[in-house]
């Protein structure tokens, strides 16, 4: 059964699919690379109720776990990679990448680019935000609410990665460290490298303090290209949910700062995979702000900790072995 493509939505490098009800993202060029899978997750579909309605991904303390799992299998089935096996990571907003392979058992295996094997799936997942594979059957994932998904594609030496990036791993640099990991690991040219960026939160939506501000002006020549200035008349969800604006914190976790700007993960993103070495051509941004746009994605912003996750996935086929 064919895709069919989701009509009347903003134009963008990023096309919405749908089949059997599940409905994702997908970047055209990325799609022309035939040993590739890959995915942004939308919230459409899935058996999830309120306050995860929908195709959520995660597990939470809001939803059961046997609907993330039918959730998780629904996804797989519908991307026709069902078969394949899924590394767990911890995220933890850091700028830690690791590379996934298989031991002599077949049993999954985590390693620092350059380092030993540190983990095995039975064990503890690592704790990190990015994944890089160059093995066939393996489909990396990590889940967003807000946060910024990054899939990066190495056509000639079929290499995949997916990062996970807030602020705070945007601030510690991982989405320009990936890159530099798969250099590392795999010999990876930068300059031939594809880069997929996928639904977060957006400046129209993404308030943060001066604490973050300041911080990003501390690490980044060009932090003033990341901010725009606070809106003279906030908008109706800033109203609605106002304790959540007042930092990038997460509720609880931090005091109350009054809001200083709007950030823009999109554009820091942008700014370290260049500074990485990738040509901009090659960097596909897709064209949707997750706390805008509840009707397609889950936001942590607009809706609270308690929603659900999106997934961005990513493997490379087996052509010995048919997908599905």
């Amino acid at each position: 059964m064919r895709a069919v493509l989701y009509s009347g939505l903003a134009r963008s490098t990023i096309k919405i699919l749908s089949r059997a009800g599940t409905a994702w993202l997908e970047s055209p060029r990325l799609a022309q690379i035939p040993w590739l899978i890959h995915a942004f997750s939308t919230r459409r579909g899935g058996i999830s109720a309120a306050p995860c309605a929908g195709l959520n991904l995660g597990l939470t303390e809001s939803d059961r776990r046997e609907r993330v799992e039918e959730n998780r299998q629904r996804f797989f089935r519908a991307l026709g990679a069902k078969n394949f096996t899924v590394p767990a990571l911890r995220q933890i907003h850091s700028s830690h990448s690791f590379v996934v392979g298989r031991d002599g058992d077949g049993r999954l295996s985590y390693q620092l680019p350059g380092a030993g094997s540190i983990a095995a799936a039975a064990e503890k997942p690592p704790a990190g935000d990015g994944l890089m594979t160059a093995e066939p059957g393996i489909l990396l994932n990590i889940r967003v609410a807000d946060c910024l998904p990054l899939l990066l594609v190495d056509t000639r030496r079929r290499v995949v990665a997916a990062v996970h990036a807030g602020w705070r791993g945007a601030l510690a640099r991982i989405i320009e460290k990936s890159v530099g990991d798969m250099r590392r690991a795999f010999g990876s040219d930068p300059g031939k490298l594809l880069a997929a960026v996928g639904p977060s939160i957006r400046a129209c939506c993404y308030e943060v303090g001066q604490e973050v501000v300041e911080a990003f002006h501390g690490s980044f020549a060009k932090a003033k290209s990341f901010f725009l200035p606070l809106r003279t008349r906030p908008e109706a969800a800033t109203d609605r949910h106002s304790i959540l604006f007042l930092s990038a914190y997460p509720p609880g976790h931090a005091p109350e700062h009054l809001p200083a700007a709007r950030l823009d993960l999109a554009v820091v993103a942008r700014h370290q995979l260049v500074t990485a070495g990738l040509k901009p051509a090659n960097i596909l941004i897709a064209d949707y702000c997750t706390a805008c746009r509840t009707d397609l994605f889950f936001s942590h912003r607009r809706e609270g900790p308690a929603t659900g996750r999106q997934a961005a996935v990513i493997g490379i086929v087996d052509t010995r072995k048919r997908r599905g």
